[in-house]
């Protein structure tokens, strides 16, 4: 094979300027990507701080009002597939449905479920948002006092729920300290345990219960606003607990 000629082989001065050529090639690039990455990390920064000023700074919606719900309340109860209020009785015989007891009844006793007045505990359960189901002969003695109860299923979830107990659990406002908010579920106690077939929510006072397919606020609160004693704001009492008012 013949030797290559003098003009294609590289000096040992021309090899020494190709090799700092790509030195000076690669720290270029690699000055590039670390300019890219600092780029890269600093928009990150200022999105996540944009992001952050925004939920700080944007307008909130605003919470709806009593009054805004007591004017959808109508159109809202029949939105959540809730019945007629209806007046379940007293419980039998008559003489027991304001008897206090010790021993507990079974909820299949009750003419209604859930229970709207009958046999129950001395002492009457606070009004609150609860989480889990409170003694139910208490809480009938709270309902002789004057308390509206927004029962809802164990399984009920969803926005309108989440309202609820965000509303009622509210400080600000007088809503909720004649009312308990809690779900109903009493396993041991067969059908009677758990609210009727296709209900998820029960409004219930004193010998009254409406019951809806669906949990909604505005209809809730049209019926505690009114069935609960005292009434909310100007609005007229539509019950009839015996000792409406009494603190519990």
């Amino acid at each position: 094979m013949a030797n290559p000629t003098s003009k294609e082989r590289l000096t040992k001065a021309e090899r020494k300027e190709e090799a700092r050529r790509q030195r000076v090639e690669l720290q270029r690039k690699m000055a590039r990507s670390k300019r890219n990455r600092r780029i890269a990390i600093a928009l990150v920064v200022v999105l996540a701080a944009g992001i952050g000023v925004f939920a700080l700074t944007r307008p909130q919606p605003a919470e709806a009002s009593p009054q805004d719900l007591l004017a959808a309340a109508p159109q809202a109860s029949t939105s959540a597939g809730c019945g007629n209020v209806e007046n379940v009785g007293s419980f039998q015989p008559k003489s027991r449905d304001r008897a206090h007891v010790t021993a507990a009844v079974q909820l299949s006793q009750y003419p209604s479920v859930p229970p709207a007045s009958g046999p129950h505990n001395p002492i009457p359960y606070g009004a609150g948002v609860y989480a889990s189901p409170p003694p139910i002969d208490r809480v009938i003695h709270s309902l002789e006092h004057g308390a509206a109860i927004v029962w809802y299923s164990p399984d009920a979830s969803g926005p309108e729920l989440d309202k609820i107990k965000h509303f009622y659990g509210r400080s600000d406002i007088d809503v909720g300290s004649r009312v308990i908010v809690a779900p109903y579920d009493y396993p041991d106690q067969g059908a009677a345990g758990t609210l009727p077939n296709g209900a998820q929510m029960a409004l219930v006072s004193w010998h009254h219960v409406q019951t809806c397919a669906r949990p909604n606020l505005a209809a809730a609160f049209g019926y505690t606003s009114s069935w609960s004693a005292p009434p909310f704001g100007q609005q007229a009492y539509k019950g009839n607990a015996p000792e409406a008012g009494a603190a519990f």
